[in-house]
């Protein structure tokens, strides 16, 4: 039941990270099977989407490091004459570059939220990610909506600090 009814959810989330609907269906059965093996440190202390949210940016994020690390396998391909041998061309949607680009920008935002405080790190993700309102937010997390939007102000604060630091480096060096 529990799969049933987070289901579109828990894949929307993930396709947020990744882009290949078969990658997001494998991620999402993942997602789903660290959630079964650990639902006795379930302590109840969140709502059980959110909890569950979280093990699904994770492995969401694992996947895209575990994607980066690995060497693409490509196998030549022998012609009739056996003397010519071609390696298969990469077909991608867009420049290898700005892939790249993405992919670092996402591990930086990533790394940035995982710096946050929990209740932070929560709200802002509710907010950004799922797309929740400050009422459903509150809700979630039980808590008034005004601690709902100071959580979320210093969140996006303390993120902003931080990713200032990681996209412009030189900007605090001084002579």
């Amino acid at each position: 039941m529990l799969v049933v009814r987070h289901q579109r959810k828990i894949a929307h989330v993930i396709s947020r990270y990744i882009k290949s609907s078969q990658d997001v269906e494998d991620v999402s059965q993942e997602t789903f099977i660290k959630a079964y093996r650990g639902i006795a440190s379930f302590r109840g202390e969140s709502q059980f989407s959110t909890w569950l949210h979280r093990i699904a940016v994770n492995t969401a994020m694992h996947f895209l490091s575990a994607r980066r690390s690995r060497i693409p396998n490509y196998e030549p391909m022998v012609t009739e004459d056996a003397e010519e041998m071609t390696i298969p061309e990469t077909v991608d949607d867009e420049d290898p570059e700005r892939i790249l680009a993405n992919q670092q920008i996402a591990e930086s935002i990533a790394e940035t939220l995982n710096k946050l405080p929990e209740e932070l790190r929560t709200a802002i993700t509710l907010r950004e990610v799922d797309g929740l309102s400050y009422e459903e937010i509150a809700q979630a997390m039980n808590c008034p909506v005004g601690t709902v939007r100071s959580r979320i102000f210093r969140a996006r604060e303390q993120a902003a600090g931080q990713l200032r630091k990681l996209l412009d480096p030189a900007r605090d060096n001084r002579w």
